[in-house]
């Protein structure tokens, strides 16, 4: 019997190709030839799954983030220790800090991505046009704390939830960088959540800006 291909296997196993690649180099790193170099299969069966570079490129960063949702929903099912609004908003949170191999690599991906985009409409265009999935997840978190009281009614979900994905695009940057270590970054987004959420708190309390624990944190400039 021929042997059955898994082909969501094999679109994962040259997504990542492409995810070293663009980690590493950028994505002018990034042809159909290397890519089936570095995925150890054939350029006609990159063509085949993937078609044109383009289609590569956007097809890759889907599955990067389909596998970021996937574990985040693992890390949300795992925790079984604070299953609240607040508890699930930091679980969210924290998956999105380059605090691994994986995420680091993700983060990097993400930002060739993003220079790429400034001279390619094309793929800046596809951006543009992509729905704020994670924008939208974060605000029905913030909604459901509402709803239990834990967050006060005035509060704007919509734009708490662009708050706290621009602070974590500035706290992935400083983490990778070594400006601010993984345990400050945890404890800035804690300190936003506490503002967030209704809780007593105070501006000496462990996790302030700029403490880890009552410590200074190590962000220098």
């Amino acid at each position: 019997m021929p042997k059955r291909v898994d082909h969501d296997l094999r679109r994962r196993q040259i997504a990542e190709a492409v995810w070293r690649l663009a980690s590493t180099n950028g994505l002018e790193d990034v042809t159909l030839r290397r890519v089936a170099a570095e995925a150890g299969v054939s350029m006609r069966l990159v063509q085949y799954y993937f078609g044109t570079r383009h289609d590569l490129l956007v097809s890759a960063l889907d599955i990067l983030n389909s596998v970021t949702a996937e574990r985040a929903q693992e890390q949300i099912a795992g925790s079984g220790g604070d299953p609240t609004p607040r508890g699930v908003l930091r679980t969210v949170l924290v998956e999105m800090l380059p605090l691994d191999e994986h995420r680091r690599m993700r983060y990097l991906v993400h930002l060739a991505y993003f220079i790429r985009s400034r001279s390619d409409e094309a793929l800046a265009a596809t951006f543009r046009d992509t729905p704020p999935v994670l924008e939208e997840t974060l605000a029905k978190l913030i909604s459901w704390g509402k709803d239990t009281g834990a967050v006060d009614q005035a509060v704007d979900q919509k734009t708490e939830a662009e708050l706290l994905l621009n602070s974590i695009d500035g706290l992935q940057t400083s983490v990778v960088l070594g400006q601010r270590t993984p345990d400050a970054a945890i404890a800035l987004i804690d300190y936003q959540l506490d503002k967030l959420f209704c809780q007593d708190f105070a501006s000496d309390s462990p996790g302030a800006p700029g403490t880890v624990d009552g410590r200074s944190s190590t962000r220098e400039g």
